[in-house]
């Protein structure tokens, strides 16, 4: 049995961060994952104490990696006098417990540490219900390792350890899957709720805009710059974890709604997408994504790419997508901005922290609705007369004729308007 020392609320942890490429799986260089790691523990305030790589044709089923390279690991964790161990890929319970036993120290992976972050970041009651959730049904076939006691949620401390309980002797596995059916029915409700509120929102027909993009592209910032909203910013990553939703008003005085989501990360893991799919669902019901690219980060095309395959995994990479190029303040002349964006298909420059090219933005938005806008051609009767406001503030009328009937109407209209006009009518009649 695997004694792991305690450490206090005061403490900081010092870890050692294994990195580990499986040579030709990835499309990530073994630098760049390192300096993902790197972030993501210092995202959880975790003293880095010192750094191991390694590359690996096969894996193995009992350490995931050499017998080998564990000795060495087990040797630094010695030396460095580190607290806990973190691999840059997902362990089987199996591995984390044979690792643990080599190491002698706490042993974690990656999602653990990126659902720590999540559980700082938490910060409505629905968000909370979503994090736990992840946890939980990450924990559960770790019982044996991890030995948590639900029963008291403030317990425990250490990146890993945040959220559903401390270290116990025995966990009761039933009470876990009953709390985690819990859970589900209140995200189900929850679910509700966000389509209450879309089904409010749809009643204006107002176009709807989700921001997407890797973690720390600048969503955020993009979004207050849009919107002059104030959402959380911090170079940080995932500092955004609930969604946000404004009302925007272009220059043409019509409006559309955006709304920021959570930041997305390379080999997410798919329970972290299942648990959060009521946040990603402004994502799934919008009319058009705006991908939001750091065009300074060295890992831009990999980061494009690690999106991309969250939104097939979501299948909504049919839907429009505008690729927004943030970050041009970062870069050192005007030629390196115009040859990455030849590399996307047109795509709009802009520096959200400096609020440039936010034009460009404008204007890319009202191409949209141009092309959403169809003919009307209507007589309204006089008792229906209350549409003519709705037509005239959505849309743009062409003609406007005064009869006995009622009022003869041609105009250019948002698809959605045209639709709700007709049934509206339908309804009345």
């Amino acid at each position: 049995m695997t004694r792991i020392p305690e450490k206090t609320a005061e403490d900081t942890e010092r870890a050692l961060l294994v990195t580990v490429e499986h040579v030709g799986r990835s499309m990530w260089k073994l630098e760049d994952r390192a300096e993902e790691l790197r972030r993501l523990a210092e995202a959880c305030e975790i003293d880095v104490a010192g750094e191991v790589a390694c590359r690996r044709k096969t894996l193995t089923s009992n350490f995931y990696i050499g017998k080998g390279k564990v000795s060495e690991i087990a040797g630094m964790v010695e030396e460095l006098e580190a607290d806990v161990v973190i691999f840059s890929d997902d362990l089987s319970p199996s591995q984390q417990k044979n690792l643990e036993e080599a190491f002698q120290v706490k042993t974690i992976d990656r999602t653990q540490v990126i659902l720590d972050i999540f559980a700082r970041r938490a910060v409505s009651s629905e968000g909370k219900v979503q994090v736990e959730l992840a946890q939980l049904i990450y924990l559960l076939p770790r019982l044996s390792r991890m030995w948590l006691h639900l029963s008291r949620q403030k317990g425990g401390v250490g990146v890993g350890m945040r959220g559903p309980g401390e270290q116990q002797l025995e966990v009761d596995r039933r009470r876990i899957r009953e709390r985690i059916g819990r859970l589900k029915r209140d995200l189900k409700g929850i679910t509700g709720q966000r389509k209450l509120r879309r089904s409010q929102r749809a009643r204006f027909s107002m176009l709807t805009i989700a921001l997407v993009g890797y973690t720390n592209s600048g969503k955020s910032t993009f979004f207050n710059a849009l919107s002059a909203g104030s959402v959380k910013v911090k170079d940080q990553l995932f500092s955004t974890l609930d969604p946000a939703v404004k009302k925007i008003t272009l220059s043409n005085n019509q409006t559309v709604l955006i709304s920021d989501t959570v930041g997305f990360i390379h080999d997410l893991p798919h329970h972290l997408v299942e648990s959060f799919k009521a946040t990603l669902e402004e994502v799934l019901n919008a009319d058009i994504l705006f991908h939001v690219v750091d065009m300074s980060d060295s890992r831009m095309n990999e980061q494009y790419a690690a999106v991309r395959e969250v939104l097939k995994d979501l299948g909504v990479e049919d839907k429009p997508v505008v690729t927004i190029l943030n970050k041009s303040d970062k870069m050192s002349d005007q030629n390196s901005i115009n040859r990455i964006a030849q590399a996307f298909p047109a795509p709009v420059v802009i520096s959200a922290l400096r609020k440039e090219g936010l034009s460009a933005v404008n204007d890319r938005i009202m191409y949209f609705i141009q092309g959403d806008m169809e003919d009307l051609e209507i007589t309204l009767p006089h008792k229906h007369y209350d549409l003519m406001k709705l037509i005239r503030e959505e849309g743009s009328v062409k003609t406007e004729e005064y009869t006995e009937k009622g009022v003869s109407v041609t105009a250019r209209v948002p698809r959605k308007v045209k639709y709700r006009i007709f049934k509206k009518l339908k309804a009345r009649s």
